[in-house]
């Protein structure tokens, strides 16, 4: 039995490089499915909590799962992932820490946070997009994810 769905990817991602890449092995991996972007923690909150610009929620929809970096001004991914996981209405969304850290205590932290994934960047765009496929597949079609 099939559970697939299509899925809303949020990514919060300050890097403008890495951020294209993302959407493009998205694209690849996708094609229909809905990826976002914005750039830092600040915007990832206040789209989350439908702060202005991120009110209209045909525009901007619910995520089902947020690809998160650590390493972002304004508001950095470990101050973002304590404020969802610390919110009643978006701890149940699932986060993935997606970063260039493979440090010990990155990965010791935010599991003890809530996340639900920790995923070192990779250094290939192959990579990536191989890394995009087991993030679809798994998502979207061995888990049930909350509505």
């Amino acid at each position: 039995m099939s559970f697939e769905k299509p899925i809303h990817i949020l990514v919060a991602e300050d890097d403008e490089d890495d951020k294209l890449l993302i959407l493009k092995a998205f694209e690849r991996v996708l094609p229909k499915e809905k990826v976002t972007c914005v750039e830092d923690g600040e915007a990832l909150i206040k789209y989350l909590k439908r702060v202005a610009p991120y009110e209209d929620l045909e525009k901007y929809p619910k995520p089902d799962i947020i690809l998160l970096d650590l390493n972002m001004p304004r508001k950095d991914g470990r101050e973002a992932l304590a404020e969802i996981k610390g919110c009643d209405e978006l701890k149940s969304i699932p986060v993935i820490i997606f970063t260039t850290s493979s440090s010990d205590d990155d990965i010791r932290v935010t599991y003890k946070m809530g996340s639900s994934s920790f995923i070192t960047k990779p250094g290939s765009f192959e990579e990536l997009v191989k890394i995009t496929e087991e993030i679809e597949n798994y998502w979207s079609k061995i888990v049930l994810l909350p509505a």
